[in-house]
């Protein structure tokens, strides 16, 4: 039987939220974005995922079609900022000014990105890049 593109989509969220090995998740979550292209909510994760796995090129190209397909996601900004930073790209700034006023007007966006920021520095805790954006965000 045929796993549908939702169930391995939260199945693998599921993973990874258990804290499954991220280099062991990133099939899981291309195969969602071969299956499902229009997803930005995975395109956002595999890019994620990229960067927890020190894969900034591929990160940075996840990172852009999320953004293509949903401008008005908070994670996917963060998501392209660290990886331009990550990759010496200009254009940072726009992408977290962007990020600011979408947590700045949505109480749960923006505890959605301190969360994700708190696992990231749980899964890679010398992590400069996300050290710079979560100071941008939130001041710290």
């Amino acid at each position: 039987m045929t796993e549908t593109v939702g169930t391995l989509f939260e199945e693998s969220l599921e993973r990874y939220k258990a804290g499954e090995e991220v280099a062991t998740l990133i099939p899981a979550f291309k195969e969602v974005c071969d299956r499902a292209p229009k997803s930005s909510a995975a395109w956002a994760c595999l890019a994620w995922l990229y960067m927890l796995d020190s894969k900034p090129n591929p990160a940075f190209k996840a990172a852009q079609k999320a953004v293509k397909l949903n401008p008005q996601d908070a994670q996917s900004r963060v998501n392209l900022a660290l990886a331009m930073l990550e990759n010496n790209t200009k254009g940072v700034r726009e992408h977290i000014d962007l990020a600011m006023q979408l947590i700045m007007i949505d109480d749960e966006v923006r505890a959605e990105i301190k969360q994700s920021i708190a696992d990231g520095f749980a899964r890679k805790p010398d992590w400069k890049s996300l050290e710079r954006v979560n100071n941008w965000l939130f001041e710290v």
